[in-house]
Parts: C-alpha cells; structure tokens; sequence
C-alpha cells in the first residue's frame, strides 16, 4: 500500500496528493420521496435508479448526496441511520435558501416530523435538514471552534442553567422534544426564584418548541404575557431571540 503522505514522492511508488472528493451514501427509504424533497429544494436528480438495485444522486450548488436502499430490518423512523456533514464558509446562506424553497414548495417552513429543518439563531455555526428517510444533513461553519461550549457551566443554576441546557440541545443535538420536556420541567421548578426576563425567555422558547412540536401554545403565552417587563427585559429578549417568527405578537 502507497503511503499517503502529502505531495511526497517514494522511490518506486505512486505519489499522493491531496485531490480527493468524498461523496456520502445514505439510506433510502423511498426514491420517489428522497428525489422530490430534494428537488423541491432546489437539488437536481443527476442519477436516478431502483432496478437491479435503488441508487439516487442528487446534486446542490458544489456537493452531492447520494443514496442506496434501506434494509427491510431497519426503521427510518429512528432518525438514526445515517447523514453527514455539509462544511461551509458561512451557514446562514444555505439556511435561507432551504427556508425560502420549502416557502416556495410547501407554503411553510418544515419544522416538525419528517422531513424537517431545524430553527436557525444568528450566530449560529451549524444547522440540521432531516430528509425523508431519517437522514440528517448537517451544515457546519468551517471556522466553527474547535472546543465548542456544550452547556453545563457551572457560574450558571436554576432557570438560567435549563435555558443554557436546552439551547445545546437543540443546536447541537437536534433534540426538540428533549429540551421541550427539560425546559418545562425547569420553568414549574425555577420560575418563582427566576429573575422575570429568564422566566420571559423561557416561554418564549416553550411557544417555539411547542410549534415545531404541534403541542399547545397556549398555556405558555398566557403565562408570558402575564409578565411586566421593563423596557430593557424587552431589548434582551428581542436580542436573544428576536430570530424566533412571532416574536413582537407574545410579547406583553
């Protein structure tokens, strides 16, 4: 075997460079519905198979995703088998590129079940498409820190810590439900030693995760617009999550 050594060349071997392409191969549930969630999105269909054997390739500005069957034991409903990682030199572009062609194709911005994009904060160095078989593409700013902040401080407790937890949860672990079923837990727990804009932003991320969710958003937006905010807890809240659509209508 050649050793793989960087513009290298070795008496008697092939040299190699560094011109590689990796392309992805994930599972597909359904041709039809992987091919058409991706076209809507603007990807085009450059190969397109299911006899002898499934085989889908889609392509998208300066990368590919391509696609094999999905074993009959396995469950695209567990959102576990397969994805990759998209790197790109800002991701906030190709968040609203998706957004406007879901607009265009669905009338809305896919944001519960399958498939789905996740919310995008600004500021944000990563977002997630979940495609109809399960498959979660994940796009990531290439100059995204190396040790990223996962959550978890210690400086921080009660309600300010749950807010802190759910936000990893929901960037980075693309776990809605989760940090939902957290974040209540945190708000009946914490709310009465809260300060009122942390209990302000905590519903306010309950509305949000209780609409990509289909749960009730009622309940929450009574309790935030039984808040009294100050005109400063206003500008907090509108600087954190002023990305969030519906904002300035739950606001008292």
């Amino acid at each position: 075997m050649p050793r793989v050594t960087e513009n290298v060349e070795w008496p008697g071997e092939p040299t190699i460079r560094p011109s590689e392409t990796t392309v992805p191969t994930m599972l597909c549930a359904s041709v039809e519905e992987t091919c058409a969630f991706y076209e809507a999105l603007g990807f085009e269909a450059i190969y397109q198979q299911t006899k002898p054997y499934v085989y889908l390739a889609m392509r998208w500005s300066g990368f590919q995703l391509h696609f094999v069957a999905t074993p009959k034991d396995l469950d695209p409903a567990r959102e576990d088998l397969g994805g990759c990682l998209v790197m790109v030199d800002a991701v906030a572009p190709y968040h609203a590129a998706f957004v406007a062609a879901m607009r265009r194709a669905y009338g809305k911005i896919l944001s519960s079940g399958r498939p789905r994009i996740t919310r995008y904060r600004p500021g944000a160095s990563r977002f997630t498409l979940v495609d109809p078989s399960g498959n979660s593409i994940i796009f990531i700013q290439r100059d995204e820190p190396a040790e990223l902040e996962y959550g978890g401080s210690k400086q921080l407790t009660g309600l300010a810590k749950a807010l802190d937890n759910a936000r990893i949860l929901r960037e980075f672990k693309n776990d809605d439900l989760q940090a939902f079923r957290a974040l209540k837990s945190a708000v009946r727990r914490h709310s009465a030693d809260a300060p009122v804009v942390e209990r302000a932003l905590a519903l306010c991320h309950l509305i949000d995760l209780a609409t990509a969710l289909g749960e009730p958003t009622a309940p929450w937006l009574e309790d935030l617009r039984g808040l009294e905010l100050s005109a400063e807890d206003r500008r907090r809240i509108e600087s954190e999550l002023g990305h969030l659509p519906g904002l300035q209508d739950w606001l008292p």
